[in-house]
């Protein structure tokens, strides 16, 4: 047998960076699927043995690979093995005469992509590699994310982001970390605020030191100051021994009052003279203790206007309020919800012994549409049940919670071609007048707002719905429906 016959390089046109590996022993089918995919913009090469592939992927960069599963030198079954263990995210397309079942599961099993059976028709090899290439392009996504995530540059011990506000935030926590300066962390709930006192307290030289937390609100005042600064024995009615309170526990290293907005105003004075004089008494005890402890408090509401309402002290506010920490809400850091879905994704599926997890690209876009009015720890808890539930290694969007996915995109069927074959013309028509349907219905029968949402002119959304006779009902308050005929203007 002469040597493999390889194909030169075709003019790249639409998918000029994406490139496709054809491996077959028909000329016939090499030319076809040359001749197709060129024509669609591809870089195609091809080889007529299973080992002159194999060679070409050791030299090349491909994108995905268009299998035969008779070859003359090896099995296509063996090849698709080989390659899984060069690239195992390389998207392999199985190609064959024999459409069998037994073939179709044995492939899948094996790690291909998908199997089209000879003969075949243009239309599916272009959409099955269509949907190859996404997978590709979607496996790369994701190990460049976990690459930056382990690299460091986008996290801080466990706060994670990329974005401009997080860059800000991690070089204001290292320069405020050395030092012994009381920081007041500000924020709303879920967006991380024990994560940064923590990240102070490890990047600081109390890092060996105890790290004790304070759940402020959850205790009535005697028991906190109990839980604060300790007791002597017959303090209180239940005081049989002496107990050290959480301050001396905290001694040279760092507490963390969490929703410190929470302390009563009693309590509040009592804390503003530790922070004053380092020392504090036992309850029903003589003996002052002095203590070296840093003081870190978190709040989701605002403390100044609490100081307003005569409900916080005003000077121990300003006793917390030394270095101010702001955190971003998720909804002002979009950016980073690739970076931390991609975090949480490890987490859990080290956690449930799944491995590879990576969401679709629509579950990401309903992921990035939604608002989070829980921040991180809303993320946290929809991308670990995604995880529970997964039964493949895609997660789509029917794992996102309804109550995230109705805020998002409209939820259409998924494309499937029949064998029949479709009208182009009518399927588009029909989906047009859906889309328009469902934006109308999003935004309660305002055509201006429905235009917005479809991105096009008033004027063109009215013609639209003209030529189709869609009638919207747009609610009064009270509830009631009229039809609406007012046209907004350009």
């Amino acid at each position: 047998m002469t040597g493999p016959q390889l194909s030169p390089l075709p003019t790249p046109k639409t998918h000029a960076s994406q490139s496709v590996l054809v491996i077959d022993d028909e000329e016939i089918i090499r030319e076809t699927f040359e001749a197709l995919l060129s024509a669609e913009g591809y870089a195609v090469r091809a080889a007529e043995t299973g080992q002159a592939g194999l060679d070409l992927l050791g030299e090349l960069q491909f994108d995905a690979v268009l299998l035969d599963l008779m070859l003359p030198d090896r099995s296509g079954l063996e090849i698709l093995e080989d390659i899984r263990r060069m690239d195992d995210e390389l998207p392999v397309i199985m190609v064959t005469a024999k459409s069998t079942i037994e073939n179709a599961i044995a492939a899948t099993k094996r790690g291909a992509f998908h199997f089209i059976a000879k003969p075949f028709q243009n239309d599916e090899v272009l959409l099955v590699l269509h949907n190859a290439l996404e997978r590709r392009r979607l496996a790369l996504e994701n190990r460049e994310l976990r690459t930056r995530l382990r690299s460091g540059t986008h996290r801080l011990d466990e706060i994670i982001g990329g974005s401009g506000r997080m860059k800000e935030l991690f070089d204001l926590i290292g320069r405020a970390a050395p030092s012994r300066t009381t920081v007041l962390v500000q924020g709303e709930s879920g967006t991380g605020k024990e994560l940064v006192a923590r990240a102070i307290h490890r990047h600081s030289a109390r890092a060996d030191r105890p790290f004790v937390t304070v759940n402020s609100g959850n205790l009535p005042p005697d028991l906190l100051e109990s839980n604060l600064f300790g007791h002597v024995k017959g303090a209180f009615t239940g005081a049989v021994y002496p107990k050290k309170g959480l301050f001396e526990i905290a001694d040279k290293g760092t507490i963390f009052f969490d929703e410190i907005g929470n302390i009563p105003i009693d309590t509040q004075a009592k804390l503003l003279r530790v922070i004053q004089e380092r020392e504090f008494m036992r309850l029903g005890g003589v003996e002052t203790i002095k203590v070296d402890v840093r003081i870190i408090a978190a709040t989701n509401v605002s403390l100044r206007e609490m100081v307003k309402e005569g409900r916080f002290r005003e000077d121990l506010y300003y006793r917390l309020n030394v270095i101010a920490v702001q955190l971003p809400s998720l909804r002002e850091r979009k950016d980073d919800i690739p970076l931390l879905v991609h975090h949480f994704l490890d987490k859990y599926s080290e956690e449930s012994r799944k491995s590879g997890l990576m969401l679709t690209p629509e579950a990401m876009d309903r992921l990035a549409s939604y608002d989070w009015p829980g921040n991180v720890r809303e993320l946290e808890n929809v991308i670990e049940r995604a995880v529970v539930l997964s039964r493949d290694r895609e997660i789509g969007p029917d794992l996102i919670p309804e109550h995230v996915t109705a805020s998002s995109y409209l939820d259409l069927p998924p494309v499937v071609i029949p064998r029949e074959g479709i009208r182009l013309e009518e399927v588009m028509l029909g989906q047009e007048r859906r889309y328009i349907e469902a934006a109308l219905e999003v935004a309660g029968g305002v055509q201006k707002k429905a235009a917005e949402l479809l991105h096009v002119k008033p004027t063109t959304l009215n013609e639209k719905m003209k030529r189709y006779d869609i009638r919207p009902k747009r609610k009064r308050l009270e509830g009631e429906e009229v039809d609406t005929e007012t046209v907004a203007e350009e």
